[in-house]
């Protein structure tokens, strides 16, 4: 008699929980004793369907943007993309002629902002030991600095930091990517 109860009882319960799971989330439950009322959880809604997948697109390779670009308007919370980025040959620090004229823009800003303090990100692309390109990602940085103090911005505005090759802005492993990852890049605080 006992374990008929029992079987009853597990029977039941497994009825309560299909029915719950199973489209019954609006009705209520009651229990076999009648005594309480019991709403059971509502019903996970359906997973969307996902779209069948489709073929990978052939990848794009992008150069580094131009020094022709003009800059962004400046907006709140985004007026660190009001400097443009500085790029470098492989293994070297040296500013070139196209970039000059970059940071001369990136100085205009300065100066028409002065209350502005940035810091110069100098990175290297993955080739090289760790410890050689944070020595060349900082001599990177103190080079766009350099050439900005040249052209009138004070040096208590200007911060440098290396992060060698830690920060990628493309995770390529080709020439595209590595040409777009040896760079200086201005953070406006």
């Amino acid at each position: 008699m006992r374990i008929g109860r029992i079987v009853l009882a597990g029977l039941a319960a497994s009825l309560m929980i299909f029915a719950g799971v199973y489209g019954c989330a609006r009705k209520e439950i009651k229990s076999t004793s009648g005594m309480e009322t019991q709403k059971p959880m509502e019903q996970a809604p359906a997973a969307p369907e996902k779209a069948a997948p489709q073929a990978p697109e052939q990848a794009k390779v992008e150069a580094p943007p131009g020094p022709k670009e003009q800059p962004q308007p400046v907006e709140e919370g985004k007026v660190e993309k009001a400097l443009k980025d500085v790029y470098f040959d492989f293994d070297s620090y040296e500013i070139k002629p196209e970039y000059a004229s970059v940071l001369q823009e990136d100085a205009a800003w300065m100066k028409a902002h002065p209350d502005r303090v940035v810091t110069i990100e100098g990175n290297c692309d993955e080739r090289g030991t760790v410890e050689y390109n944070l020595a060349l990602g900082q001599r990177r940085a103190d080079a766009a600095k350099k050439y900005l103090l040249s052209l009138g911005i004070p040096a208590r505005r200007l911060k440098t930091i290396s992060y060698g090759k830690s920060k990628p802005f493309d995770p390529g492993h080709n020439e595209a990517a590595w040409a777009k990852n040896r760079r200086d890049h201005f953070v406006v605080q």
